[in-house]
């Protein structure tokens, strides 16, 4: 496969999807292919699953069926949307990847980081983005981002702040992991500031 694979990650309210947007349009006035997309989500059937997942009522969801439905909707989208744009040789901006599921359901939700990369290989394989960018903020910070500015908020951005911070630990844990493709940049600084040190992050590997 010849595209690039590069995801975004980060605590909730951490600004990312505006950074992507900014990033998108860049990229795109520089005349690369750029397919943007999400998770969960990106499709119909990943948009469905999402749907259920997020949605506040459903407060009695075991942890292991959230972790089986986000890789459900992983792997759905993966082959369905992923694959096919690899092949086609356009980079691919995903918002969230299986690093969600590992820092959310592997690490705060207690079920295994490894346990769960495991879930998620049987749906995706071996297959890991070439740069996965962090846009790092406390989750104190951004949750009253969240709050302040959404209108609507999901099932996730109601759990408490203990939960978020284990969060954050587990992203934590992640940059160790997997350093060479883990790069975290300050989302505290102006969207502008964040945007122009994506950028270069992501120029330097294409």
């Amino acid at each position: 496969m010849n595209g690039k694979f590069i995801t975004f990650e980060g605590p909730e309210g951490s600004g990312k999807t505006s950074v992507i947007k900014a990033v998108e349009q860049y990229l795109t006035n520089k005349g690369y292919d750029i397919l943007t997309t999400r998770e969960p989500g990106g499709i119909k059937i990943a948009e469905d699953i999402r749907n259920i997942i997020l949605d506040k009522e459903n407060t009695e969801m075991d942890k292991h069926a959230e972790a089986l439905l986000f890789a459900a909707a992983r792997s759905q989208h993966f082959h369905q949307k992923i694959v096919p744009a690899l092949e086609a040789g356009k980079i691919i901006i995903c918002d969230r990847f299986i690093d969600s599921s590992l820092a959310y359901q592997g690490y705060a939700r207690g079920l295994g980081i490894d346990e769960v990369y495991l879930i998620n290989k049987f749906g995706i394989g071996d297959t890991l983005p070439i740069l996965t960018i962090f846009i790092d903020v406390p989750p104190k910070v951004g949750l009253e981002r969240v709050f302040s500015k959404r209108d609507k908020v999901d099932r996730l951005d109601l759990e408490t702040l203990a939960f978020h911070e284990k969060v954050y630990d587990g992203y934590m844990l992640l940059e160790q992991k997997f350093p060479s493709r883990f790069i975290k940049v300050d989302g505290t600084s102006s969207i502008e500031k964040v945007t122009e040190e994506t950028i270069r992050i992501i120029e330097m590997i294409l």
